[in-house]
């Protein structure tokens, strides 16, 4: 009798709903997208190759000028919307859109997270490069928001941008998801050169480590899916939530584009709480019982 009193509660309805979410996201998934791995590889292998020929053909510093004059082409509110979406806090705490729907790809996401982490804090003291505002003189970049001068190689924003759009490449088979998934990754690397922060060098490798690190990121998590356990789960869920309370108080700089990242970071706490609270508690008051054949998703 106690343990029935139990499973009706709001708690334990709450627990097992959350179980059979887990366990429905990884039947929605695909168990290997057909090519992912491929695309992947070609991906990577495109971007380690602009390095080593831009550092070739013109040194570190290869082709910087001509792609940060692309500043003068369009607003600069526009490139910080675009570079923002490279900020690994607003990429984080924006995971909570998905994070309960499709729980594979944030497990990735998350293995993926680490890997990456390790790629850019393990060159970037090693390198100690400088950026362009630490080298040209001002009359000779332009510069959009913060101009950071230390720390260049790899580029950080191009790494997260690559890293996220790549695992969700292997995830979903079919053009119409992946070239748009390619070009976007590309588009905010580029802008990175754009706002006058890094060299084309800087970028093409952040993509390179982004690249591996999905890959390296779908590998492990699919062999060990600690992450679709429910107490893991929503003990990864603290990482975005964090970053979502730290982009609403620091814009990063970009004060263009703090509108957009509040907005982002606000649509993503609305749709989190929808899926773990508000959503569970209409079926718990619809049809309290478990085992009920009415607990609908």
């Amino acid at each position: 009798r106690q343990m029935c009193i139990r499973d009706r509660s709001w708690v334990g309805f709450w627990w097992r709903d959350l179980e059979r979410a887990l366990q429905q996201g990884q039947c929605r998934e695909f168990e290997r997208s057909p090519g992912g791995a491929r695309w992947l590889a070609v991906w990577g292998g495109a971007c380690l190759a602009a390095a080593l020929g831009l550092y070739l053909a013109g040194g570190y510093h290869a082709a910087f000028v001509p792609i940060n004059g692309l500043a003068a082409a369009g607003p600069d509110w526009a490139w910080e919307w675009v570079t923002v979406l490279g900020d690994d806090r607003l990429v984080i705490a924006a995971a909570l859109w998905f994070t309960r729907r499709h729980p594979r790809v944030f497990w990735a996401l998350c293995v993926t997270a680490v890997l990456g982490y390790g790629f850019t804090h393990s060159l970037k003291p090693l390198f100690l490069a400088a950026r362009p505002p630490a080298v040209l003189d001002p009359g000779d970049l332009y510069v959009i928001g913060p101009g950071h001068r230390k720390t260049s190689f790899p580029s950080g924003h191009s790494l997260t941008a690559s890293a996220f759009c790549g695992v969700w490449l292997y995830w979903r088979a079919g053009w119409s998801w992946r070239v748009p998934l390619v070009a976007l990754a590309v588009m905010v690397a580029g802008s990175r050169v754009v706002v006058g922060v890094h060299w084309p060098v800087d970028v093409a490798v952040g993509l390179f480590g982004g690249v591996l690190a999905a890959w390296l990121g779908v590998t492990l998590s699919r062999r060990w899916p600690w992450g679709l356990r429910p107490g893991v789960h929503l003990t990864l869920l603290l990482p975005p939530l964090l970053m979502a309370l730290h982009v609403l108080s620091d814009d990063g700089g970009y004060h263009r584009a703090a509108g957009f990242q509040v907005a982002v970071v606000l649509i993503a706490l609305l749709k989190a709480f929808l899926d773990y609270l508000w959503l569970p508690w209409r079926r718990w008051r619809r049809a309290p019982d478990p085992d009920s054949e009415d607990w609908a998703r």
